[in-house]
């Protein structure tokens, strides 16, 4: 099975809430350097067998006419997802990323008197062994 990858933007004159928040929340969070964020869409067509030009053809077509609205957004890019590159494992930095994210949730769920997810699944185990 093949995909295609469809990236989709605001176009540059359009206000980005979105990216605007993510861009103001990068340097409380410790990550510095970042000049702008703008927030898009991806979507990952899959098609039975190799992908051919019919396919990326009807593909930009569906994004023109269905994936994008054209008034305020552009189509970045259509291309064939590379299936040389094993994303199923994350990079050490998004490792790093997602363990601080898990830690942030879980003092956000203690503050607000939540149990965590790891306090939830002790619970579970043990409510398992006593029955």
């Amino acid at each position: 099975m093949g995909s295609i990858v469809v990236d989709v933007m605001l176009k540059p004159e359009i206000l980005d809430p979105q990216g605007q928040a993510v861009g103001g929340a990068l340097p409380r969070l410790g990550f510095e350097g970042f000049t702008d964020v703008r927030q898009g869409k991806r979507f990952v067509l899959t098609v039975d067998g190799d992908v051919t030009d019919e396919h990326l053809t009807a593909a930009r077509e569906a994004a023109e006419k269905l994936l994008s609205n054209p008034v305020i957004e552009d189509v970045v890019s259509v291309h064939v997802l590379d299936d040389s590159v094993d994303d199923s494992e994350p990079s050490p930095a998004e490792a790093k990323s997602g363990r601080k994210a898990r830690a942030r949730a879980e003092a956000q769920a203690a503050a607000d008197g939540e149990p965590s997810a790891e306090a939830e699944g002790d619970r579970a185990a043990s409510e398992d062994e006593s029955q």
